[in-house]
């Protein structure tokens, strides 16, 4: 692993751990907030820590890859095995299979509680836009093997 990485990963936690102390001033400010603000503050509260995690955990895995050469050989192995990669994407087609039905109960439920149609016509797009891309891929995969 190189140092770019590292670097990448690090930044990307500072940058979290930013967005994270100006959601928790914006919440300490905002005593009584009001449009936009109700949220916001909450928002980079958790994209700040999702960001700082992620980014720390990155960090910390290529730090500890680069000095035990022998487990990064392993974890890249196990990265391109083919079995492994079997694996996940027959995991990925199972969770699509799962949460299909779970979305359309999502539009119906979302439709029934009167929601602003803006939102319910946002869903039913990505819902329609997933199995267009299914669709797609499944005939260019179908084409190459």
């Amino acid at each position: 692993m190189n140092n770019k990485k590292s670097t990448g990963y690090i930044i990307t936690a500072i940058i979290g751990c930013i967005l994270a102390a100006l959601g928790v001033g914006l919440a300490i400010l905002y005593t009584e907030p009001e449009g936009i603000m109700r949220g916001l503050p909450f928002a980079l509260i958790g994209i700040g820590l999702g960001a700082f995690g992620g980014g720390l955990g990155g960090a910390l895995s290529n730090r500890i890859l680069r000095k035990n050469p022998s487990l990064a050989k392993q974890k890249e192995i196990e990265v391109n095995d083919e079995r492994n990669i079997t694996i996940a994407n027959r995991a990925k087609a199972k969770v699509f299979d799962f949460t299909s039905p779970l979305f359309a109960a999502l539009l119906i439920f979302l439709a029934v509680m009167q929601v602003q149609a803006i939102i319910v016509i946002t869903f039913a797009v990505l819902y329609v836009l997933r199995f267009i891309l299914f669709i797609y891929l499944l005939s260019k995969y179908r084409k190459e093997m």
